[in-house]
């Protein structure tokens, strides 16, 4: 009997990535059999500003301390431990948003805004709101932000998008803008610290770049709005959970009432509280935190809800992002099974080995990927910024490469790859406010990686040549 089905297709390579679950788990199994392969090592630290920071030269073999299958496990909720900061401003920022959005106040807002600029207009509303995210990133912070990745996921829905371009709006613009930005203060600032370099100098070239990157995010979210208008069924964010998110009625019909007002002002000046804060007072995750429970306190206030309806609503916003929060937590657990096996300074130590006998242009862009592998291990860029640059600014200056340039290799290796990092607990967050699972993610955002990614290294063998100081 002749079989008349289709042949089925064979799977892109992108459809084969597996789960976010799956993938770290994987990479937790894969650290935990370094602790067996590679030595254990550490480099003395002193400390500076409070901070400790890799002293060059100092590193030493020390006794290995693999990890065995009980104590992998059990880095699991040492990571929940490590990362319940980051977990709880996740269930905080899910809370406000969630009796935010209960109030109408969002949507309603969304909804005049869309109306009043016109539909037509879309293609440039993302455009504009890329950069926005973008500056946000830039002038204010990472995770300071999370707040206004749901407000981005609104606005695309009304706009006829999807969550994966309302990830690529707020999260992908705000990952570059962090990530490329000519002042931050976590890596450019840090490192221009410890070469002794003015702080932010060289910041036209690394803005130029900035700019650029974003023009990037820019683009691509309108080529992926387009496309998903003329198809659907091209949407990577198929079957995603859009409840409460979704405008309920035809634009036209809406309108801000004053309870809306006073609810979309107490979230703007609980904002600048909050900048105030950071900028003044040196504010943490934690306060950060606090702010965003009493800003959903004081909109349930204003909404009137009784008792009863706000706590109900809480718990219904906190299951929106817990599974968020698990993966913040899961993520950390790479980072505790990396100080366990003692082998973070033995990868940073080899890799800097590595780069030695290169020519100068090669040794740059070498710099650059031993970062963007490092990053893998050390998410946080100042951590990263403590931990290597103290090594790589001498040996850089060995290779014949300036501090600004060492330091713009490094930018580029811990900035860029943030967009697709699974153990930066500050993405996965930021993804989870949005209701997009990491593998999704990464399908969508890993073509901008590899642009941006060639277009850095670019400017990187521009600033070798120009000798960038």
């Amino acid at each position: 009997m002749q079989d008349n089905s289709e042949p089925s297709k064979a799977k892109k390579w992108y459809e084969r990535i597996p789960h976010a679950i799956t993938i770290l788990f994987g990479i937790i199994v894969f650290v935990t059999v370094l602790t067996y392969l590679i030595p254990a090592g550490t480099f003395e630290r002193t400390l500076v500003d409070g901070r400790q920071r890799v002293i060059p030269g100092s590193y030493k073999v020390i006794d290995s301390t693999p990890v065995n299958l009980l104590s992998m496990f059990k880095a699991i909720p040492l990571g929940f431990k490590a990362a319940i900061e980051i977990i709880f401003i996740v269930l905080a920022g899910g809370i406000m948003f969630g009796i935010m959005e209960k109030s109408k106040a969002v949507e309603n807002a969304i909804g005049t805004l869309v109306n009043s600029l016109g539909v037509r207009k879309r293609f440039t509303i993302v455009i504009l709101m890329t950069f926005v995210y973008g500056l946000l990133g830039v002038a204010v912070g990472y995770e300071n932000n999370i707040a206004m990745v749901p407000i981005a996921a609104v606005l695309s829905l009304a706009l006829g998008g999807d969550l994966i371009l309302a990830a690529g709006i707020s999260v992908g613009a705000m990952t570059i803008g962090f990530g490329l930005s000519p002042i931050n203060p976590y890596t450019v600032g840090t490192g221009h610290k410890i070469a002794g370099l003015t702080m932010f100098s060289g910041a036209i070239l690394r803005s130029i770049l900035c700019f650029i990157g974003l023009s990037i995010m820019a683009y691509y979210n309108v080529r992926y709005f387009k496309k998903i208008i003329s198809n659907k069924n091209k949407s990577l964010s198929q079957g995603l959970d859009t409840e409460g998110l979704k405008l309920s009625k035809p634009l036209k019909e809406y309108s801000m009432s004053t309870q809306n007002n006073l609810v979309i002002l107490t979230f703007l000046v609980g904002l600048g509280v909050i900048l105030f804060g950071v900028f003044n007072y040196e504010w943490k995750i934690n306060e950060l935190s606090a702010v965003f429970l009493m800003i959903a306190l004081v909109c349930g206030i204003i909404a009137k809800m009784s008792p009863n309806t706000f706590s109900e609503h809480v718990l219904t916003s906190v299951s929106y992002v817990a599974p968020g929060a698990f993966m913040v937590g899961f993520a950390t657990t790479i980072k505790v099974l990396m100080e366990m096996g003692n082998i973070g300074d033995t990868i940073s130590h080899n890799l800097a080995e590595l780069l030695q006998g290169l020519p100068l242009y090669a040794s740059a862009i070498s710099m650059s990927v031993a970062q963007c592998v490092i990053n893998l291990f050390i998410p946080s860029g100042s951590g990263q910024a403590l931990a290597t640059l103290p090594v790589m600014l001498p040996l850089g200056e060995v290779l014949g490469l300036t501090s600004q340039t060492t330091i713009l290799a490094f930018q580029i290796g811990d900035g860029v790859t943030n967009l697709v990092n699974p153990t930066l607990g500050g993405l996965i967050a930021m993804l989870s406010m949005c209701r997009v699972p990491l593998d999704r993610w990464i399908r969508f955002i890993f073509p901008v990686v590899g642009m941006i990614l060639i277009i850095s290294w670019i400017f990187l063998l521009l600033a070798v040549s120009i000798g960038y100081s």
